[in-house]
């Protein structure tokens, strides 16, 4: 089964798996980007703040696969809430990376001087996807007022909202309102740190199915719409993560899945 991909609001098709590379560190992370792209992967999450951003580039160089095969996500950096310096910030991400556009530029969380501050990062973001050096544009970590302001004062919907979404923090609510807005939703923390798969729901539904507990954790997002890219620090688990792409679950799975919030 080919990774599924979701159409956003600006038109763009995103590919809805992917790698996430926070606390990779730098040192590792060209070697665990090349891993994933050789393994099937075509999408990779990374952040200003991580610090791995030139690890993310030389991996995908690494690798090989033509840059317009692969979609690759930053944030934009806490301190760089205004208009020049979200786009110097910008500027400088595509130096690390090594390329000349990302595919989503996110602001990575509601920023120190409230916002007015927000609202000029989000014009600039909105500038640099018109001259095409972002093919989309996002937030992440807001919350629905705050997204709500930026689309009250700048009259640009965001295309996607990162949050973090897994079966025991579902968000529904949030969800539905990103539904009515037309913006697409991505989850960071999809297994929980790793609590999820040791949970006894995750373990009955994966026995059922002949798949891990990751895999139908990863699973139950993608049969919701969510944009998922969970970490992984080998290429067995890289490999584990990806099978999520492979199989369905059927509605009595997801539904004992949804209602693993109602534990812990």
């Amino acid at each position: 089964m080919a990774t599924p991909s979701l159409t956003l609001n600006d038109g763009t098709a995103i590919p809805q798996f992917g790698l996430g590379v926070y606390h990779v560190p730098p040192e590792d992370t060209a070697a665990l980007v090349a891993a994933a792209l050789a393994t099937g992967y075509r999408h990779v999450d990374t952040a200003q703040q991580y610090g791995n951003e030139a690890g993310v580039g030389q991996g995908l160089r690494d690798a090989g696969v033509p840059r317009d095969d692969v979609w690759i996500t930053t944030k934009l950096h806490d301190a760089e809430h205004s208009h020049d310096a979200a786009i110097a910030a910008l500027e400088a991400s595509l130096e690390r990376l090594g390329t000349d556009h990302v595919d989503l530029f996110l602001i990575h969380r509601p920023g120190p001087d409230g916002p007015d501050s927000d609202v000029a990062a989000w014009r600039a973001m909105a500038a640099l996807r018109a001259d095409g050096r972002v093919r989309s544009i996002g937030v992440s970590n807001f919350e629905r007022r705050q997204l709500d302001h930026l689309v009250a004062e700048t009259g640009v919907v965001p295309s996607v909202h990162q949050i973090r979404v897994n079966p025991r923090t579902p968000h529904r609510a949030l969800r539905a309102h990103h539904r009515r807005r037309g913006i697409a939703t991505e989850s960071w923390g999809p297994l929980r740190e790793g609590r999820l798969v040791d949970h006894p729901v995750a373990r009955r539904v994966a026995a059922r199915v002949g798949r891990t507990p990751a895999q139908v954790v990863l699973r139950w997002h993608l049969e919701q719409g969510l944009i998922v890219f969970p970490k992984a620090s080998s290429p067995e688990r890289l490999r584990e993560n990806l099978g999520a792409t492979e199989f369905t679950l059927s509605r009595r799975d997801v539904l004992e899945l949804s209602a693993m919030r109602r534990w812990f």
